[in-house]
């Protein structure tokens, strides 16, 4: 009845659905067919845009520009993935088990829920600890998610353009939108100049297609070229459009709702499963042995089952996922407090594995300052002439303006005062047309008038693209045909300029091109070259030191850039980045897979690069193996930041950039990215200082465990005795998130490999076991006869109650102390305590775990539970065996070193 009910329900709401659906898809049908006054009057707007409270009552018709996850974190499902996972899952078995031996069918003077109670305690304080921990992670994700803004410039009635939150944006403003945005709604095009729109991430085409504000009858809305939908990005060109749709009502939104796939997991989830998976197999594989040799050498069934939950208990750290949930959640607060801000907790531990940074060199590298240092003519003489051309080009472009075209404003208003040719430059002429950069052609067109009639196309671009669209030279203030010899002066004056660091762009004009509304990239050929551009970007004095300290911390640079190789390599020289081998973009042309490959270890800098070469660079240094972060903030750093294993952007980039990152800088600056990847290797260190101290005393305990029960005539600790240690353990182990890590561990990079923790448990657990046998050696011989006035098998009942009771708190407490001990001994290759100490909350919640089980035997609790007060003389050889213990596992540690080369 109730399944029914369920499908009778959802069936209501898919119906409901459908039928919003259609009356979305009505009113985008309305405005692709419709001229834009039309869509004006169906959405109450202008071309002025919206009235504040026009916009005010847009939200409340159409929604708010938020697309709801399918997949959003409810209680519920925090709840569930705090409770339910591998290890919790075994306890929860072995305490349906207990119930039944220790409750259910066990005597009436036997039972005893004790066991039953302790393992669910560790499954609350588990559970509870990671609910409340994944809760406050989430909300710091939150807050650290609403310091990177992404916006959209729009306009409004009632003030002048400006930039406002993409979740701010209503049905029908107007959105204004030009190279590296991202669309933030479903829009209308009202106005388009070249605008081209990569819409992949919706319908798969990966070429951009390009918008118009022309109506049409197309019935496939993505198809249609006067809709541009959320989520796709701006190529070039630029255009205005009204806001139509927006959040879920977007076809992205649709997209989202419709979509309820887990993400593929990433390298570091797969880590963390191998290794609960080895875990348990440990398990399985142990507990069964332990089971059967209790079962046959005591012959009772009952406490060797009982025995056995115990020891599954103590091999399951269920403390695993709350404590890898805390160190991602820590990491990223910390980094947040060192201007890294963390989209993908995940990413963390990947950014601290980074071996090799490739990064763009503008801003990065550079101060991001670019100065005008040279407008010159082909002799190299300073030329207004040429400056005002070039001032021209940039200041009628209505694409990104870059920092070049931002110099030549500064620079030309700043002369302009001096200067007849360079005033008034805005009033003389007015812009007819232009061709927008894009990273193929590698320059940018504007075709302008002036008051007398006569029109020219103004190019600036790289020199080897000027020189191909050149037939002429202004030479000596000549124009002449442009020959192979004054071809190799334009050439060996924009390489002395290129060798004193200076990124030059050549200036070219044409009078008279084709007729307007027929400009098109033919137009861009038999130009007159007629001067250089030479721009300065001194490195940042921070770089230096930066690149000095990523190479001691094991991270290899190397530049992938657009620019040329002269300006690169001479940055390079500067911030001593040593450029052994250089590759431009041409050369990849030609170049296998293979070949890059090899080329790719030995090279520093590549460059003239376009979008899709820096990505196919970026996969190159992955198939060799190694972790790659990619920094970036521009729209042709986007391919590459999404083939790296950590793409990094900075909160000025522009959308798409910060779209594609996993991790986002708030200062771009190569030294605070060094602080990001120095955090992710503390976090690494710390998550698998647990696993393996966990693994590897949980295994050691199991050991002793087997020869105990081989030979000792009674169990080497009851159940209780085993769950409560395990219980007070695990409690000392929450602040290990908070540990120190030498510093020698954050020298080089620290992939997730759990291939290592079988070798260390086999090595590290059984050398606690050592001790452990001594100390059953200890209370069964000297300790426990000389209190119990003789050996276990000359007493009486009683006395060899009295005789088990003292061995096993004997046995209790030293397992304590070495367990919690392993502790301090494994968190670090030096010597704990003298040459490394554990942060004050680690040390200060294991010693008081000590003192806590140490005093347990002296409690009624002690005695409730079948334990008994230690003589004096018992804690003088536990002293002589914990000296010796951490002597050992020194020696043990050092070996183990020296043969796989490191601890953790």
């Amino acid at each position: 009845m109730k399944k029914r009910l369920n499908e009778r329900v959802l069936k209501q709401q898919y119906a409901e659905d459908m039928v919003k659906r259609d009356r979305i898809n009505e009113r985008l049908i309305f405005s692709v067919k419709s001229n834009i006054n039309s869509v004006f009057d169906y959405f109450n707007t202008s071309i002025d845009g919206l009235t504040k409270r026009q916009a005010e009552a847009s939200v409340d018709e159409y929604g708010k520009n938020i697309v709801t996850s399918t997949n959003k974190s409810t209680v519920i499902k925090r709840l569930y993935g705090a409770f339910i996972n591998p290890f919790t899952l075994v306890l929860i078995v072995l305490a349906v088990v207990s119930v039944f031996t220790d409750i259910v069918f066990a005597q009436p003077g036997d039972k005893n829920p004790i066991t039953v109670i302790i393992i669910s305690v560790m499954i609350m304080i588990s559970g509870v600890l990671r609910f409340v921990q994944e809760a406050k992670s989430e909300r710091a994700s939150s807050k650290l998610s609403e310091m990177i803004e992404t916006t959209a410039c729009i306009k409004r009635a009632d003030c002048e353009k400006e930039e406002i939150p993409v979740d701010e944006i209503v049905v029908g403003d107007i959105v204004y939108l030009s190279a590296g945005d991202l669309v933030p709604a479903d829009v209308r095009i009202i106005t388009a100049k070249d605008l081209f729109i990569n819409q992949s991430a919706l319908t798969g085409e990966s070429e951009p297609i390009e918008k118009t504000a022309n109506c049409c009858d197309d019935t496939k809305l993505t198809e249609s070229t006067c809709l541009a939908f959320m989520g796709s990005t701006v190529i070039s060109g630029s255009g205005i459009a009204v806001v139509i749709a927006v959040g879920d009502d977007t076809m992205l939104g649709e997209t989202a709702q419709a979509l309820n796939e887990k993400p593929e997991k990433t390298t570091f989830e797969k880590g963390v499963n191998s290794v609960s998976h080895i875990l348990i197999r440990f398990m399985l594989v142990m507990v069964p042995v332990v089971l059967f040799v209790n079962g046959f050498t005591k012959g009772n069934w009952t406490e060797a089952v009982l025995f056995a939950i115990s020891v599954a208990v103590g091999l399951t750290p269920e403390m695993l996922p709350m404590i890898v949930t805390t160190c991602l959640a820590k990491g990223a607060v910390s980094m947040s407090k060192k201007k890294v801000i963390i989209k993908k907790l995940n990413s963390i531990q990947n950014l601290g594995s980074v071996d090799i940074l490739c990064t763009d060199k503008t801003g990065t590298l550079t101060q991001n300052k670019v100065v005008l240092e040279k407008h010159i003519d082909i002799m190299g003489n300073e030329n207004d002439r040429v400056l005002r051309h070039a001032f021209l080009n940039s200041y009628y472009q209505t694409g990104l303006k870059n920092l070049m075209d931002l110099a030549i404003i500064e620079k030309t208003n700043e002369l302009k005062k001096t200067s007849d040719e360079l005033n008034g430059l805005d009033k003389i002429y007015t812009k007819v047309d232009e061709i927008p950069f894009d990273f193929e052609r590698r320059r940018m067109s504007v075709v302008v008038q002036n008051i007398n009639g006569k029109r020219q196309m103004i190019t600036k671009g790289a020199i080897e693209e000027m020189l191909s669209i050149s037939s002429y030279i202004e030479y000596d203030g000549k124009i002449m045909s442009l020959c192979d010899d004054l071809r190799e002066i334009v050439l060996s004056r924009v390489n002395k300029l290129n060798n004193d660091g200076m990124r030059v762009l050549g200036v070219a004009h044409k009078t008279n091109p084709s007729p307007i509304g027929e400009f098109s990239t033919a137009d861009e050929s038999e130009m007159v070259l007629i001067g250089y551009l030479a721009f300065l970007d001194p490195p940042k004095e921070t770089t230096a030191s930066a690149i000095k300290a990523l190479r001691e911390k094991g991270v290899g640079v190397k530049i992938l850039t657009g620019d040329n190789e002269k300006v690169t390599s001479c940055i390079c020289k500067q911030i001593g980045l040593p450029v052994e081998d250089i590759i431009l973009g041409g050369d990849l042309y030609n170049m296998s897979d293979e070949e890059l490959r090899k080329r790719a270890e030995t090279t520093t800098v590549f460059a003239k690069l376009s979008p899709t070469e820096k990505a196919r660079i970026v996969t190159a240094l992955r198939d060799n193996g190694h972790t790659v972060g990619y920094m970036g903030d521009g729209i042709n750093d986007a391919p590459a930041m999404v083939a790296s294993d950590v793409g990094i952007s900075v909160d000025t980039a522009v959308d798409i950039a910060k779209e594609s990152a996993d991790v986002i800088l708030l200062e771009k600056d190569l030294s605070v990215l060094k602080d990001g990847i120095i955090e992710g290797r503390k976090t690494y260190a710390n998550m698998i200082k647990y696993i393996k101290m966990t693994a590897s005393s949980n295994f050691g305990n199991m050991f002793s465990v087997l020869a105990a029960s081989a030979f000792l005539p009674f169990l080497p600790m009851e159940s209780i005795h085993l769950i409560l240690l395990n219980l007070i353990y695990d409690i000392s182990c929450i602040a290990i998130p908070w540990d120190n890590v030498d510093k020698e561990f954050l020298t080089k990079p620290r992939k997730w490999d759990a291939s290592g923790i079988g070798k260390f448990m086999l090595w590290i657990g059984p050398t606690s076991s050592v001790f452990d046998i001594v100390t059953y050696a200890l209370m069964y011989f000297v300790i426990c006869p000389l209190v119990c006035s003789g050996s276990y098998s000359s007493l009486d009942t009683n006395g060899q109650l009295a005789f088990m009771a003292l061995f096993q708190t004997g046995w209790f407490v030293e397992s304590m102390w070495s367990q919690t001990l392993v502790i301090h001994m494994i968190r670090t290759p030096k010597i704990p305590f003298i040459q490394s100490r554990a942060s004050a909350q680690v040390t200060l919640l294991t010693f008081m775990g000590i003192f806590i089980l140490t005093a347990i035997p002296f409690t009624p609790l002690g005695t409730a539970i079948g334990l008994t007060a230690l003589p004096k003389v018992y804690f003088a050889y536990l002293a002589g065996i914990v000296i010796a213990y951490m002597v050992l596992v020194t020696i043990v540690k050092r070996i183990y070193i020296k043969r796989y080369k490191e601890l953790l």
